[in-house]
């Protein structure tokens, strides 16, 4: 990596991942399809959503709230993951570096409070179902979906702000898009208290979200125990699974990236890493919410025949 002076016009350059020959095309290809398909598996479902009367409930209002945060979600770290694919080492400016790091971590603490409110809407489905639709109005569901983006943009000015005050000394960005490990490996000078201060406040925030999560999912746990048959019990099992293999696969990739030192994370493993929670995730979200859903297969299929008579109809 080169020295150059520490100047708010200097160039950052991502390094993205190392690929030659014929492989550059086909990553890149590669990348492109499954992006597209991202794309297009988050808008199916918010399309969806709005088309089905049947969907219109909170949960599935919920879940096209995250499905529409996944769009921006996974179009803030991609474009330069292509760019990188298919050029190499890439130009980035500072500041378009720091809004990339700021919009990423304000989506991703967004998503992690988001997720906890769709923990709280089931507990309230399942455990209060004669309140429910009082509890959960649209007025109610409105405001919870409003202060989940409030508190997610709000917290991610921390760590954005710490690291946009850091001298930096050397260029190359260890990553395809800029995240906090990898700017803070470039600084001139120690970043142990910034590192800290980052993993107080995501760490905080995970885990206070998680244990919300975990305690709302024994409370639910227990009332479907009491339900009197199995068809009952499953079909309460059944409005959950998908959230629960989201949160999963959320907070494990969130808990060993970003609660621990970087310097516990060898120089290169942060790319990997990351492709689970910027890329896989927002890819995986919508086959979870259709394919492990009963109501929203359904609902494909009313939308489809629909769509088929309205084609038919003279």
């Amino acid at each position: 990596m080169d020295l150059v002076n520490h100047t708010w016009t200097q160039i950052f350059l991502l390094a993205g991942f190392t690929t030659t020959g014929v492989l550059r095309p086909l990553a890149f290809l590669g990348t492109l399809c499954i992006y597209l398909l991202t794309l297009a598996g988050n808008l199916f479902i918010i399309v969806l959503v709005q088309a089905d009367s049947r969907l219109c409930t909170p949960m599935y209002f919920f879940i096209s709230v995250l499905s529409f945060l996944e769009l921006w979600y996974v179009s803030t770290t991609v474009p330069t993951l292509l760019h990188t694919l298919l050029h190499g080492r890439s130009p980035i400016s500072p500041t378009v570096c720091l809004v990339q790091l700021y919009v990423f971590h304000s989506l991703g603490m967004t998503e992690c409070y988001l997720l906890g409110v769709m923990a709280l809407d089931r507990y309230l489905a399942i455990c209060r179902p004669l309140h429910y639709h009082a509890l959960m109005s649209r007025r109610v569901q409105l405001w919870l979906a409003g202060a989940t983006w409030v508190a997610g943009f709000s917290a991610a000015l921390v760590p954005a702000s710490l690291t946009a005050t850091l001298p930096f000394c050397l260029k190359e960005v260890a990553h395809y898009f800029c995240d906090l490990a990898p700017l803070m490996r470039l600084a001139c000078v120690d970043t142990g208290w910034h590192a800290q201060v980052h993993i107080v406040v995501i760490g905080i925030i995970n885990a206070c979200n998680l244990v919300l999560i975990l305690g709302l999912y024994g409370g639910i746990l227990r009332a479907v125990l009491k339900l009197p048959s199995a068809a009952s019990q499953a079909k309460a099992f059944s409005t959950c699974s998908s959230h629960i293999t989201v949160v999963v696969l959320f907070f494990a990739s969130a808990f060993i990236v970003y609660v621990g030192p970087p310097e516990s994370h060898p120089e290169g493993t942060d790319k990997l890493l990351a492709l689970v929670y910027t890329f896989l995730t927002p890819f995986l979200n919508p086959i979870i919410y259709t394919f492990c859903n009963k109501e929203v297969r359904e609902a494909v299929r009313r939308v489809t025949q629909s769509i088929r008579a309205m084609i038919k109809r003279p």
